[in-house]
């Protein structure tokens, strides 16, 4: 697909109401990498808060440069960064959410990702193409999730099962064990419906070989759309999975108790299992998502980018360079729990032992990119209607993946 910077319509509203030029402000004549500057950086959430450290240390061995990060929750990121946009206030850096890229890349305030400094076969493919817009990266992976398989293994024995389910047919036929041999309440918990439902369906979609977006056009009606679909109701129409969860569910109190032996989610997970339920140890694993043709998962995650009206582009790009080197990435996973973009810093330390967090590395090698659009948040909803559609009965598959086709069509330009 083709896309020429414009102003969205948040945008264009935000700065009415502000009586703000949309166009960014310009902040003067380019500045030296060596030069003594401050650069700016937003960071969300726990990253925000871990980043000021990293910084200081980096403030050591460049006195030149004062860091100054600016933590921001992830609730109001996006409003935040949709007003700055507006007001040519956006910093010199910033942590970005994949699903943010294409949005801001439309917008035309990201600068280009120079190609000779980074590098994209350092990265996950998956990670690396999420930054990518007609043929332009505009953004540096920092961190990577994706989703894989928990289990309970100990009930899985009781079951009769004693290896991990590869495809569709064994994941099937364990939900079902887990009912019916291990007195089990459910069999799997996968999302019903709600915001982002799509993340708990997008791995079936995934493993058929299809595709949310092709030759710039939504391609839910396909038949690999059908066909995910078809397989993510089965859970729910067989009673395996529940059709309702309240707000703010933690599977894992289920997971601990065994009413829900399976689920499928991030390398988090890992972390708050081995943390609030080490009675468990030795009772559950990870695995790679089951397949259909393949068992592909999604890449998620933060990259670090560059406004196009920033100053200090030079320092920018060298601190940039400094997060997502082996070293400090190595570094941040040990300091967050977040997973490297950069490949080689899974073969050292904790992460080339740790055998659950193996399992995401090797997800991450197969892993496809989540398309950049600038209207994810719309298009990303009408999957969300489509699943809820499938989940609760209310409609077929097929006129479900019909219905989410016309709704998202103008979607993915």
């Amino acid at each position: 697909m083709h896309r020429t910077p414009r102003l969205t319509a948040a945008v264009a509203a935000t700065a009415a109401t502000l009586g703000l030029c949309s166009c960014g402000a310009s902040k003067g004549e380019e500045v030296a990498a060596d030069a003594k500057q401050t650069l700016t950086v937003w960071a969300m959430g726990t990253e925000g808060q871990k980043l000021q450290a990293v910084a200081e240390a980096y403030e050591k061995k460049h006195p030149n440069i004062t860091v100054k990060v600016t933590p921001i929750g992830w609730d109001t990121a996006h409003q935040k960064l949709v007003s700055s946009a507006a007001a040519g206030t956006l910093p010199d850096v910033a942590q970005m959410g994949s699903t943010y890229m294409g949005e801001f890349a439309d917008l035309g305030v990201l600068e280009p990702v120079d190609t000779k400094a980074f590098q994209a076969a350092d990265f996950f493919p998956a990670s690396w193409e999420n930054n990518v817009i007609d043929d332009t990266a505009y953004g540096v992976p920092w961190y990577v999730d994706t989703r894989a398989l928990f289990y309970r293994t100990d009930l899985a024995e009781k079951a009769g099962v004693t290896k991990a389910p590869t495809d569709w047919r064994e994941l099937s036929a364990l939900a079902t064990a887990y009912q019916e041999k291990a007195g089990t309440k459910w069999g799997i918990s996968l999302q019903p419906r709600g915001l982002d439902t799509w993340q708990s369906w997008l791995p079936f979609l995934y493993s058929t070989g299809g595709e949310l977006v092709k030759d710039g056009e939504p391609a839910l009606d396909s038949p690999a759309t059908v066909r995910s679909l078809t397989e993510y109701g089965s859970y729910f129409d067989k009673g395996l999975a529940k059709k309702s969860v309240s707000p703010g569910y933690d599977v894992l109190k289920d997971f601990n108790t065994g009413a829900v032996p399976m689920f499928l989610s991030g390398p988090w997970h890992v972390t708050a299992l081995k943390e609030q339920y080490p009675q468990l140890d030795g009772e559950w694993a990870v695995a790679e998502v089951p397949g259909d043709t393949s068992g592909t998962s999604f890449s998620a995650g933060s990259s670090l980018v560059t406004f196009r009206d920033s100053a200090h582009k030079a320092a920018a790009e060298e601190f940039i360079s400094y997060l997502t080197s082996t070293e400090q990435q190595t570094d941040w996973y040990r300091r967050t729990g977040d997973l490297p973009a950069r490949q080689a810093a899974w073969e050292q330390g904790a992460l080339a032992d740790d055998q659950d967090l193996k399992v995401f590395g090797a997800q991450m090698k197969t892993a496809k990119a989540v398309p950049a659009l600038a209207k994810w948040a719309e298009f990303s909803a009408e999957l969300d209607t489509a699943i809820e559609k499938v989940s609760q009965g209310a409609a077929t598959p097929e006129k479900a993946a019909a219905q989410a086709q016309s709704a998202a069509s103008g979607l993915a330009e």
